[in-house]
């Protein structure tokens, strides 16, 4: 476990492919045609809430348990697009057994445009 820091900021970047795609549409049943027939550059559309796996990644490389995560999709990821999402510590409280935060996510694509963003409020156990 890593102290959380206010306005402290983490980067993770991901490129989801197709395989990535059709495993999330097998699991989770959200196999609409556009996560499924590619268009004409060979790319199909990313399911939202798998986009929305880069910041519970980022959590979880902190050790977050989250109460509370709300998502704003802003234009459509595709297949082949690097994604880097930033998440900022808005408000870190310590207590005596963990920390309790805000934190604020922005996912951008290649061009700079904001695909996703996310508030997230959580705890972060600390050490026993």
């Amino acid at each position: 476990m890593t102290q959380p820091i206010e306005g402290e900021t983490r980067t993770f970047e991901r490129t989801f492919t197709v395989e990535d795609v059709q495993q999330f549409a097998a699991l989770s049943g959200d196999d609409q045609p556009r996560h499924t027939e590619p268009d004409e550059d060979g790319r199909v559309m990313v399911q939202g809430l798998l986009t929305a796996t880069l910041p519970t990644k980022m959590g979880s490389d902190a050790e977050v348990l989250a109460s509370t995560m709300e998502f704003n999709f802003h234009q459509p990821v595709y297949t082949g697009e690097s994604i880097t999402c930033r998440s900022t510590y808005d408000t870190v409280v310590e207590r005596a057994d963990r920390y309790e935060f805000t934190s604020d996510v922005v996912c951008e694509n290649e061009a700079g445009e904001t695909v996703l963003t996310a508030t997230t409020e959580g705890i972060i156990l600390k050490d026993a």
